[in-house]
């Protein structure tokens, strides 16, 4: 017997799940509806199937192709338009030569279908139709069956008052081939509510078959949950087993993750590759598709995670449905009956009320809180920067064709021909990102410099002196090793700028790339690290006094990080005459990102080695070459604020004057310090790439923020810890001073700081009444509202964070309590403006 498979279904009532696929496409637990039916029919012997198929007909047939990988042979019968389910059925008709069964591709059963195919045979009958007691038949064709099971009457979707039975007609019939004469071909034709009555006045043998076992059409959100559940509760009879069980009503397919801490309540499917982290607890009926990650400390209830999605550490799904390739963020909160379309991006502790439909491809800014569905437009900012340049989850957010496309964005705004370097820090990860840029930038005419793998600042210095248009560096976060960063750096080898940023944003979402010609393609050319390293340190040694650093004899000791500064960095100290003492020296890939606490320990042991060995300094970098933390000869870690004052003095003192450029969050001391040496202070934004601009200005001998990064403008007007460590050792040199004297002319200073929660739609609001609030207290505005108290001492600044849902709140007083006193008052007024 052949099979008609009705599988042109809209489901425009499970919106926005069959946006971007046909209802019978959506899978339930471990496969879609329509596998699901094959199943069936293949258990019953029935292999000869027609598909008629109409919205989105692609998506069917890539999946299903002629079923030889099923076990089947599928014919295709396309319609162009909707012809209803008899039309669609006498749109098949050239292959339905005998009695055939007609079954719904987007209703899940278990019906035995033998039983129903011999009752028709028994009853002599022109069709059978397949009927089921329902608790509420409101939503389906009521049937009434006499003493032989003949059909009597129908009622198409009755209500309340015209119910006359439970049983309904489930859309599964066996028909005889001559009813579809019964109507034209090309015709909209619907069988319950034409070719059955027509039939039954007719008098054609039509009878019903009351069948037993599991059915439910899976056509609204609430019924496509209730089937996922029935499938994991044993409610379904499947054909083939859901997945290997492991105890506890869990099933899961190959190379599932889970860790030994984690907590699971069954009823639970986790699909091929899935990973739950650490602390994650998981309570059934819940199913998580293919190759998606649950990340730590996660609370997933009785929700629906198709493949291929992140749902990163704390976030919490209740009765949620989130749809393929999501992205979920750290802290985000989804609520009862609310589902996140294909591809949604939805950023850190966001909230979904209950009962949202987020279209697919939305991007949701952190700390939104998204209340109505949402269908228009994509919610999101539409930018790609943040502090850290293009960052995101590797494999998530940045992807190797998220990579070629930013690649080629960034080559479309710089002439063609125009040169690039590439550089990355030595994790595998930065290496694919590296590779898909370099693919993406000479198909806009872009020549790339590949010079593998150096510290930043080397591969700032070469983006200067190559005379390149500008470069790029990729690492993995030094905060997180499942972020990249992308930063992009001008000709001078410093931070793009926004309007740039804006540009490249631009390029990227219009999709604006400029493809040139064969002849035009870019050159990928490579400079070896040992070139690289030549190049900088020549440039390096013309703008240190090393007769004067050799003379003064100093003994140090450099904690390289496990970064490639290892490889550059000895060879300039040598050179200058200083005898160092190396730890950490070998590249290491899985120390590009150490935890706090791991960051503090190295710290404290630098420390403690520096004392014995009577070193003038300790040194430790970050993996990027960028930022030095320092130990004085005493053995004392020095606070990032005193390290930056610790330069000012001494760079105010060899210049007898200048300019020192700080944040404006930055404490006052670095004013008392310039009037001492009779300098001046340039006061910059938070970002490096302002800091970097101050560098730039004539008469600035040395930039800072006081978290590590240094900029010595006469070699590089970029952060460079390096450089900045090697004109320590010359300012100590030329003043013949111990680094821990000169901690002591340090003057006092008492700074403390706050992020306070601030959602993204209430940041305006904060600063516009702070602004009405305190307006003949404000100093002049750089970055946020800085508010001068009436000591004339005391200030407090609120700054909105650039990425993340909250303010900062810094407040500098004459003692660390007083400090400490302000910050919490001022928390309590951002939290009392937001609720205005």
């Amino acid at each position: 017997m052949k099979a008609v498979v009705m599988a042109g279904g809209e489901g425009s009532r499970l919106r926005p799940l069959t946006i971007e696929r046909p209802k019978p496409m959506v899978p339930v637990v471990n496969k879609s509806v329509l596998a699901h039916i094959l199943d069936l029919l293949k258990k019953h012997g029935i292999t000869d199937i027609v598909m008629t198929v109409q919205y989105l007909a692609n998506e069917i047939q890539q999946a299903f192709g002629d079923g030889e990988g099923f076990g089947v042979d599928i014919k295709y019968a396309l319609e162009d338009t909707p012809l209803g389910t008899g039309g669609s059925v006498k749109n098949a008709q050239e292959y339905l030569d005998d009695t055939f069964l007609v079954i719904s591709g987007d209703a899940l059963t278990d019906f035995d279908l033998t039983a129903i195919i011999n009752y028709h045979r028994q009853k002599k009958a022109m069709a059978t139709l397949t009927l089921y007691h329902v608790a509420n038949p409101l939503e389906y064709g009521v049937v009434i069956l006499d003493e032989n099971g003949h059909v009597r009457q129908f009622q198409e979707k009755p209500s309340w008052g015209e119910v006359f039975s439970d049983t309904i007609n489930t859309g599964i019939y066996v028909l005889d081939p001559q009813v579809l004469d019964y109507f034209e071909k090309g015709k909209v034709f619907d069988f319950s509510q034409d070719l059955f009555p027509l039939m039954l006045r007719n008098g054609d043998p039509i009878y019903g078959f009351i069948a037993s076992g599991y059915w439910t059409d899976v056509g609204s959100i609430q019924e496509y949950m209730r089937a996922n559940a029935d499938v994991l509760y044993g409610k379904v009879r499947l054909v083939e087993p859901m997945a290997r069980h492991i105890g506890g009503d869990i099933w899961v397919k190959d190379d599932v993750e889970i860790a030994p801490d984690a907590r699971l309540y069954g009823p639970i499917y986790l699909g091929r590759g899935v990973k739950i982290k650490g602390g994650v607890e998981i309570h059934g009926p819940a199913v998580v598709r293919d190759d998606t990650i649950i990340d730590t400390r996660s609370f997933i209830e009785r929700s629906i995670i198709w493949r291929n999605c992140y749902i990163g550490e704390r976030v919490e799904l209740r009765g949620a449905i989130v749809c393929r390739q999501c992205n979920l963020k750290s802290g985000v909160t989804v609520s009862e009956g609310a589902v996140i379309g294909d591809g949604t991006t939805v950023g850190d502790s966001a909230v979904i009320h209950p009962n949202v439909k987020i279209w697919p491809n939305k991007n949701i800014d952190s700390g939104t809180i998204i209340k109505s569905s949402l269908i228009w437009g994509s919610q999101g900012r539409r930018v790609l920067f943040s502090r850290f340049g293009v960052t995101g989850l590797v494999n998530v957010d940045i992807t190797p064709e998220f990579a070629a496309k930013l690649g080629a964005a960034y080559g479309a705004i710089l002439p063609k021909g125009s040169l690039v370097t590439m550089n990355r820090d030595p994790h595998r990860t930065p290496r694919m990102v590296k590779r898909a840029m370099i693919a993406g930038l000479p198909s806009a005419g872009i020549n790339v410099e590949d010079v593998r793998t150096v510290p930043i600042p080397v591969a700032r210095y070469l983006t200067r002196v190559r005379n390149a248009a500008g470069g790029i560096h990729v690492r993995v976060s030094p905060y997180d090793n499942r972020v990249v960063d992308i930063k992009f750096f001008d000709k001078h080898g410093m931070d793009i700028d926004r309007a740039t940023e804006r540009k490249i944003e631009n390029a990227f979402f219009r999709e604006d790339f400029r493809r040139v010609y064969l002849d035009d393609i870019g050159v990928i050319t490579t400079i070896e690290p040992t070139q690289s390293a030549a190049i900088y340190t020549e440039g390096f040694m013309k703008a240190v006094n090393a007769p004067l650093i050799g003379e003064a004899n100093f003994r140090i000791v450099v904690d390289y990080a496990s970064a490639t500064t290892s490889l550059i960095l000895p060879a300039i100290m040598e050179r200058l005459g200083v005898y160092t003492v190396t730890l950490n020296a070998t590249i290491e890939e899985r120390k590009v990102t150490i935890s706090t606490e791991e960051f503090d320990r190295g710290l404290k042991q630098l420390a403690l080695i520096c004392a014995p060995l009577q070193a003038d300094l300790g040194v430790r970098f970050d993996v990027g070459g960028e930022k030095i933390f320092l130990v004085d000869d005493s053995g004392q870690i020095l606070a990032g604020t005193t390290a930056l004052a610790v330069f000012a003095i001494l760079a105010l003192r060899a210049h007898e004057g200048g300019a020192i450029a700080v944040p404006v969050a930055q404490s006052r001391v670095f004013e008392q310090i310039a009037e001492r040496y009779g300098g001046t202070v340039v006061r910059t934004k938070l970002d490096p790439s302002a800091l970097m601009a101050a560098a730039s200005q004539p008469g600035v001998i040395l930039a800072g923020d006081g978290a590590g990064n240094y900029i010595i403008p006469e070699f590089q007007p970029a952060i460079d810890g390096l450089m900045a460590l090697a004109k320590l050792l010359e300012y100590l040199a030329l003043h013949k001073a111990k680094l821990s004297d000169v901690v002591k002319e340090v003057p006092d200073y008492y700074v403390a700081s706050r992020n306070v929660p601030c959602s993204w739609d209430s940041k305006g609001k904060v600063m516009r009444l702070l602004n009405e609030q305190f307006k003949g207290n404000k100093a002049r505005q750089i970055d946020g509202i800085k508010i001068e108290l009436d000591s004339g001492v005391e200030w407090v600044l609120v700054i909105p964070d650039p990425d993340h849902p909250t303010c900062r709140v810094v407040c500098e007083a004459c003692t660390q309590q007083r400090a400490e006193e302000l910050v919490e008052e001022y928390r309590h007024i951002v939290e009392e403006l937001q609720r205005r």
